[in-house]
């Protein structure tokens, strides 16, 4: 690892690396250790106590964040006819068919989400090798292959995030930028939550939150306790 800055080493020594933060202290402790002069961005990973390697034990879904994760995200979708015009109603930025598909293939890729309607998933799977391995794929476990292509594309850009676990057992999330403030943070991070709890497999066994942390883009990661989580989220 190289050298740390000094900024950096300043903000890492006022958090207690041995200590796991409630999460409304945590959050605090992240805003206040923030040194960067840009808007960082706010990301929260969660050890599961799951073996990703077993179908049965793939954890995975969507959660639409009540404000947000702060960025702007360019949605393509692939459509034709009325749902084509439903898409750019909702605030697509890209509708089409074979000539989006056209374009992808010679290379382009200026957007960050994909959504398609079930018709069109037969010519969409050609490009299963350019988008697959950048997560654009769109997929009907997450929503993103439906006809209520309004609706898909609402949520994303009121700002619905995806999340996977990892062959680690970890799921990795942006929860929003450090100018949301305390409360909208917490917002956030308790909806998210929320959602990978109930997202536990049936054959999961033992304790399903095994760690929490929490960083902003430059600084250092912030433990929250996941014991008290719990008293925070309705069963």
């Amino acid at each position: 690892m190289g050298k740390r800055g000094k900024k950096y080493l300043e903000a890492r020594s006022k958090v207690d690396r041995n200590k796991r933060y409630d999460l409304e202290e945590g959050v605090k402790l992240l805003l206040e250790t923030s040194y960067a002069k840009f808007d960082e961005s706010v990301d929260m990973a969660v050890r599961l106590g799951v073996d990703p390697k077993k179908p049965d034990q793939m954890v995975r879904g969507t959660a639409v964040l009540p404000h947000g994760t702060g960025k702007s995200v360019r949605v393509l979708v692939f459509a034709k006819g009325q749902k084509e015009k439903e898409a750019l109603e909702a605030g697509a930025d890209y509708v089409g068919g074979e000539d989006l598909i056209e374009k992808i293939s010679k290379g382009w890729l200026e957007f960050d989400k994909t959504i398609a309607t079930p018709d069109m998933m037969g010519a969409v799977s050609k490009l299963g090798k350019i988008l697959g391995p950048r997560g654009l794929m769109p997929n009907p476990k997450v929503g993103t292959v439906t006809f209520d292509v309004a609706k898909a594309v609402k949520e994303i850009k009121a700002g619905k995030v995806e999340f996977k676990v990892e062959k680690a057992g970890i799921v990795h999330v942006p929860v929003g930028k450090v100018s949301f403030g305390v409360a909208k943070l917490l917002e956030n991070i308790r909806t998210l939550l929320d959602v990978i709890i109930r997202a536990k497999p049936p054959t999961s066994k033992g304790v399903y939150l095994k760690s929490i942390a929490l960083s902003t883009t430059m600084g250092p990661g912030i433990k929250i306790d996941p014991l008290k989580i719990r008293s925070l989220i309705k069963a």
